[in-house]
């Protein structure tokens, strides 16, 4: 087992003057692919997924981000439910066999921000307090809007994709003051992929909300 970690820490290239870990790399991979597979609404996301997660948990434990350490433990248990969830809709919901997308309630969208802003600072409290971390901030609130994020995906929420693009937007420069350059690239371009997953989705909805629209006309 240490060979292996020892493996995996090793460096593999450099890039912008900091070297690159193999794990960093496996994690580069995994994670744009799992990005796209929910773009596409593929359930194959959620098991590459968890080996994104486990690639993550190695390379931020080293790194120092212990918020984002435990957040990808969580991530991979919550991508349990996911699974099975898009799997379950796909069998049972459309005859496309698709899970469907829908918007966050109002009650929910408030719950989730105001869940997201009590978890940001108190984690940001207990990593300030009780480790080493120095970026104790957006390292919390990474993990908190994370969490929501993924819940929200597991359940179709169109929203989520608004909360990953500014979970992206503040891992970008999170990253690179940490060394992870790779990592940094690869969250711009899980930016783009946000956005082309917005969009995707958007179709989507909008295609299977016209024949519905055109089955509830009455003639004249």
């Amino acid at each position: 087992m240490d060979a292996i970690l020892d493996w995996m820490n090793s460096p593999a290239a450099t890039l912008l003057g900091a070297p690159v870990s193999w794990i960093e790399v496996i994690g580069f991979i995994t994670g744009a692919a799992c990005v796209y597979g929910v773009a596409r609404q593929q359930a194959w996301n959620w098991p590459v997924g968890i080996i994104n997660n486990v690639a993550f948990m190695v390379l931020f434990f080293g790194a120092g981000l212990y918020g984002e350490t435990v957040l990808q433990a969580v991530f991979a248990a919550v991508s349990v439910y996911g699974w099975y969830n898009w799997v379950r809709g796909a069998r049972a919901t459309t005859e496309k066999g698709d899970l469907p997308i829908r918007d966050a309630s109002r009650k929910e969208a408030a719950a989730g921000i105001g869940a997201v802003v009590l978890a940001t600072a108190g984690i940001a409290m207990i990593l300030t307090h009780g480790t080493d971390s120095q970026v104790p901030w957006p390292d919390a609130f990474v993990l908190a809007a994370s969490l929501l994020a993924t819940y929200a995906q597991a359940r179709k929420i169109f929203q989520h994709w608004y909360v990953w693009i500014v979970i992206d937007l503040v891992s970008i420069p999170l990253y690179f003051s940490r060394g992870l350059n790779l990592t940094a690239i690869l969250y711009i371009g899980f930016t783009a992929l946000c956005v082309y997953g917005l969009v995707g989705w958007k179709r989507t909805r909008s295609a299977a909300a016209r024949p519905e629209a055109a089955a509830g006309k009455v003639p004249v």
